[in-house]
């Protein structure tokens, strides 16, 4: 029936547009810190039966010729995909600023006491000297810089510490625990460059970083985006061309049914 094909073209453009609205995202995102390229999961739709074949059921037939006659419902975007490689490490010279060169999410707490984690160590101090996110998250490690101090310095295996004025004495103001996942990929983004765990991505494994596994911290650095803009733009060429031509199904599906219409006349 017509009917069906022009159902299943516009399902068609609405998940090829669901593409377009990823690759956007990416894009927007090219230079955002730790931010982690998507793509989206396509599914097809149920089939429906349209009719049993009389040849194949008889036990004298062939086991490969076809017993029914199936026609699909078009396709859906399901979930996003993101890829959680490491994006390429950019020296800032701020000491505040950390990467993490390996496996692993920094830990902030939310006003909700709830956590969440994060690739970006974008950080800075607020009014009361708690490293904080750019968006005025602490860490939930809790480290608190005086102001009194010469230096601050964080190792590979994140432990912070700082020089003080007048004696030059160095104390130890934290250590910087890091958290991972069996299935990164479950996570869910929040905004904020943000992710909270879920049922898919499991329970947070805690570790320090230059543990087996886990990455170490890179102080003077930061992590750029993983989007590869040659790559987006090829799936910004294939998913507009894959739009047209199933739009291109639904003006033909029209004209088929306008043709019937004349007939009937």
């Amino acid at each position: 029936m017509p009917t069906r094909a022009l159902s299943t073209a516009a399902l068609g453009m609405s998940a090829q547009q669901r593409a377009v609205d990823n690759i956007a995202n990416n894009l927007a995102n090219v230079n955002t810190t730790g931010f982690k390229q998507s793509s989206i999961a396509f599914q097809d739709l149920f089939y429906q039966n349209v009719e049993i074949s009389k040849r194949g059921t008889s036990s004298d037939q062939i086991s490969s010729v076809p017993s029914q006659l199936q026609l699909g419902h078009g396709s859906r975007a399901v979930a996003n995909i993101r890829n959680f490689t490491q994006g390429p490490l950019s020296e800032s010279g701020n000491p505040l600023h950390l990467a993490i060169n390996g496996s692993g999410f920094l830990q902030v707490e939310m006003p909700d006491g709830s956590v969440a984690y994060t690739r970006d160590g974008n950080l800075s101090l607020d009014s009361t000297g708690r490293v904080v996110t750019q968006s005025g998250v602490p860490l939930a490690d809790f480290i608190e810089v005086p102001e009194d101090i010469q230096g601050l310095n964080i190792s590979k295996e994140g432990i912070v510490t700082a020089r003080l004025n007048g004696d030059g004495d160095t104390i130890e103001l934290g250590q910087i625990e890091l958290a991972k996942f069996v299935n990164t990929s479950g996570l869910t983004a929040m905004g904020d460059n943000l992710y909270s765990q879920t049922e898919a991505s499991g329970l947070p494994i805690f570790g320090t970083p230059g543990m087996e596994g886990f990455g170490t911290i890179e102080q003077g650095f930061l992590e750029q985006s993983n989007v590869d803009i040659v790559t987006e733009m090829v799936n910004l060429i294939s998913a507009q061309r894959a739009y047209e031509t199933n739009s291109k199904m639904v003006q033909t599906t029209e004209d088929m049914m306008a043709m019937t219409n004349a007939i009937k006349r």
